[in-house]
């Protein structure tokens, strides 16, 4: 398999075979708790049961006499321990509201879960059942949930902030196009959409092992993160360890989506821990805290409106967003919505445009990053919202997007939002879509069964979406008050034996970095792929790195082990050139070997070229030894992998069951390195995103409380539920980076929920139902069918 636009002689474009399999597989991967840790103690944390709440006293005394028990500490005790609370680092206005973060609470708790207490053992169980001798004196107040009562301040979380009300963004280039618009509008589409918020439950829950150095003051901390460079600047920063003396590995993960990328109270316990107590401490999450204090994904009201022409073209969207935060602000947390905010227009040409967002405190869990992070939020708003459009138009949702979609000579396209979109063309990916899913033939099966009076109704559901990838230029962070930037490093070592050694700061959690990372240098230098190791996820080893979040490891990190590799090749020339005495320019790399142009029966392989750089015996004058390179490579621009996809439904009115019987997803993510692991990533994002539509919700009482903790109440689906995919890809390589590659780890989740709820609603149209929230459970479905019933049955009237 070749890809359109990258070298065929190498093993970019091949579906190789994971690397990383084997050690999964077989068991021979470690993650944090298979670590083995001679003389480690163990940590538990008391959380609170209630959502808001005074701290009236803490009494440890029980769990200090309690066998096993080593330390237990209150808020109180450990305040000393804090140089700084726990970090926000997007502080998106300058007059935004940041409630004080400790890792443990001192006076007061502000969701379920919010730790007051921890105990350590030396065994977990030691630990985990002191946890029922300590006595703490809550005095209740009441819980606020509901976003819109939280703007009210009938409630307010946070006493000292005065107001729930964290911050209000805008971003509104024009505001006299978006009026004027929308005054001499032919159609106006008016539509309010609801994100419920979302539990990331990966695989593995979130775990931590600190171990100090005998001598120095160092700690080794053991972490199940996604960021292992940004933690350790952020744990030097909240425990006042010099930066130095802190090293993170980050050892096999098992999975993220943006749940561990963060910096969690554990964490920084553990470490403060180590510190007092001098000797190894850990702690392992349970799936029940990992519900409750490990981040959740999306809550946000969505409000939208599009204004079109006469023709159905959309001349101006505008668009309100109230967000709800939780009830502390995370690593990202306020800027997570904003992700999405210069997007609600989609593919879609659409000259004016307005955008406001309103972060609100709420008794909850805090929200942050989750697999797309904002980019789902603002695909949901614009697709159906087309759908919306098209059924006041009375025309079929399919041309109703080919009449607004981006034309292709356009790019790089300037959105109206402020954005520059890199390359697209956006209507082969929809044909092929239409194509694959036999839209024609299932919109005549679909009118058969309407025409029939059938009980399970078809749906067709569109979806055609853009994602900004690659996160991100650092300036353009700057300009967004983000406090970090987006560049990645990479080193790449061509050894003395002939073998490569490749030091990235991209850090994987499951996306198959060492296979690409490999086939990437393999490609370049024309060595074989299993001759190349990949290093990562150890700042000891990988000193410099900004991680792996945002769809940026390839279209970021992957490009900085390509230009390193570049760098390697020019050295390695001007090494060969001066062995072989001939001119750099006379000198090509093919097959792994340096050949004089047109003269390929004189060449040196680059092994040998690496065994010369090794002894140094006979170099260019004033050449240092050795053959590496190290990159920092800091994007010029994002990314936008676009593309469509297409589900078709079977709804049971009688019932509200649904199933999806069909789903297919045309992607273009620029230049693909590794095909299979691109369907792999397709493959899982379709199914996370199919889960917000139809099956997941973090729910929670009046009083705060959340009601959907185990996996016995929180759906997630598994093969069972969704059935076989049928993938397309089209190849737009981006101008951006020399790879044209864009990105493809968010794409599947981003584009499948708006899908599958346009198809649910496609099919419920006829019956009068034009509005469902999600999940589209079948509860859901039949109270909207009856209430629809009921409506119609009172017109008649």
């Amino acid at each position: 398999m070749t890809v359109t636009g990258v070298p065929a002689d190498g093993r970019i474009g091949t579906p190789l075979l994971r690397k990383e399999d084997p050690p999964l597989l077989t068991g021979e991967a470690r993650f944090v708790e298979d670590l083995v840790v001679p003389g480690a103690l163990h940590a538990a944390v008391l959380r609170s049961p209630h959502a808001n709440a005074r701290i009236r006293s803490l009494d440890i005394s029980g769990a200090l006499a309690s066998p096993g028990v080593v330390a237990a500490f209150t808020g109180a005790d450990l305040r000393e321990e804090w140089a700084q609370p726990l970090p926000c680092a997007w502080p998106v206005t300058a007059d935004i509201k940041i409630p004080e973060h400790l890792p443990l609470a001192v006076e007061h708790v502000s969701y379920g879960g919010d730790a007051v207490a921890v105990v350590v053992g030396e065994s977990r169980e030691a630990a985990v059942d002191a946890l029922d001798a300590v006595v703490v004196d809550y005095e209740p107040l009441p819980a606020v949930v509901d976003l819109q009562e939280a703007l009210t301040d009938r409630v307010v979380v946070h006493e000292s902030l005065g107001s729930n009300r964290c911050y209000t963004w805008s971003l509104i280039p024009d505001p006299a196009a978006v009026d004027s618009a929308f005054a001499e509008a032919a159609h106006v589409v008016k539509e309010r959409y609801v994100q419920q918020r979302l539990i990331p439950n990966a695989m593995e829950t979130r775990g931590v092992c600190v171990v100090p150095q005998p001598f120095g003051g160092d700690y080794t901390i053991y972490s199940a993160t996604q960021i292992p460079h940004i933690l350790k600047v952020m744990l030097g920063i909240v425990t006042g360890i010099p930066e130095q003396k802190l090293r993170v590995v980050a050892p096999w993960v098992g999975g993220g989506f943006g749940s561990k990328l963060n910096v969690y109270a554990e964490e920084a316990l553990c470490l403060a821990l180590a510190r007092r107590l001098k000797r190894p401490v850990r702690w392992t999450e349970e799936r029940i805290e990992n519900a409750q204090a490990t981040i959740q994904g999306r809550g946000m009201i969505q409000e939208i409106e599009l204004a079109a022409d006469r023709d159905g073209r959309v001349r101006a969207v505008r668009v309100n967003l109230l967000a709800d935060m939780g009830a502390y602000l995370q690593l990202v947390t306020p800027g997570i919505p904003l992700l999405g905010a210069f997007l609600y227009h989609g593919v879609y040409d659409i000259p004016a445009y307005a955008f406001t967002c309103t972060g609100v405190f709420t008794t909850k869990t805090a929200t942050d990053a989750d697999r797309g992070a904002g980019r789902p939020e603002a695909t949901y708003a614009i697709e159906p919202a087309m759908d919306a459009l098209a059924h006041q138009l009375g025309l079929d949702p399919a041309e109703v997007r080919r009449r607004n979609f981006i034309a292709t000579e356009k790019f790089p396209y300037s959105s109206a939002a402020g954005l520059v979109f890199d390359s697209g063309d956006y209507g082969p990916a929809l044909d092929q879509a239409l194509e694959l899913a036999a839209y024609e033939a299932t919109r005549k099966e679909q009118q058969d069964r309407r025409n029939a009076g059938a009980n399970k109704r078809i749906g067709i559901g569109l979806s055609c979406y853009v994602e900004m990838c690659g996160l991100a230029p650092s300036r353009v962070l700057a300009s967004l008050n983000y406090s970090a930037g987006g560049w990645e490093a990479a080193t790449v070592r061509l050894m003395a034996t002939g073998k490569v050694q490749v030091v990235t700061g991209s850090t994987p959690h499951g996306q198959g970095h060492e296979t690409c990372w490999s086939q990437i240098v393999a490609d370049r230098l024309g060595v074989d792929p299993d001759d190349v190791d990949v290093v990562s996820g150890d700042t000891a080893l990988s000193p410099a790195g900004m991680d792996t979040y945002g769809s940026r490891s390839l279209s970021v990190g992957g490009v900085a082990v390509w230009q390193a590799t570049e760098k390697v090749i020019a050295k390695a020339r001007a090494i060969a050139a001066h062995q072989m005495e001939a001119s750099e320019e006379d000198l090509e790399l093919v097959g792994g070997s340096f050949q004089v142009k047109g003269t390929p029966s004189r060449s040196m392989a680059i092994q040998a070229v690496a065994f010369e750089a090794f002894t140094a015996h006979n170099l260019p004058d004033g050449m240092e030894p050795g053959l590496e390179a190290q990159v920092t490579y800091d994007p010029p621009n994002f990314t936008f992998p676009f593309g469509t996809h297409v589900a078709v439904v079977e709804v049971d009115s009688e019932t509200g069951d649904v199933d999806l019987v069909r789903y297919v997803a045309v992607d273009d993510c620029g230049n693909q390195v590794n095909p299979m692991i691109v369907e792999g990533q397709v493959h899982g994002g379709v199914v996370q995103g199919i889960a917000q539509a139809l099956y997941e919700e973090a729910v929670y009482d009046q009083d705060g409380n959340l009601r959907t903790s185990t996996l016995t109440d929180y759906l997630v689906p598994s093969a069972a539920e969704v059935p076989s995919f049928t993938l397309g890809h089209t190849v737009t390589p981006s101008p951006t980076n020399p790879m044209g590659v864009k990105g493809v780890g968010e794409a599947g989740t981003i584009a499948s929920t708006p899908a599958v709820m346009n198809a649910v609603l496609d099919a419920l149209a006829p019956l009068g139902v034009t509005a469902l929230d999600m999940p589209a459970s079948p509860q859901r479905v039949w109270e909207a069918v009856e209430r629809a019933k009921k409506a119609a049955e009172g017109e008649e009237r």
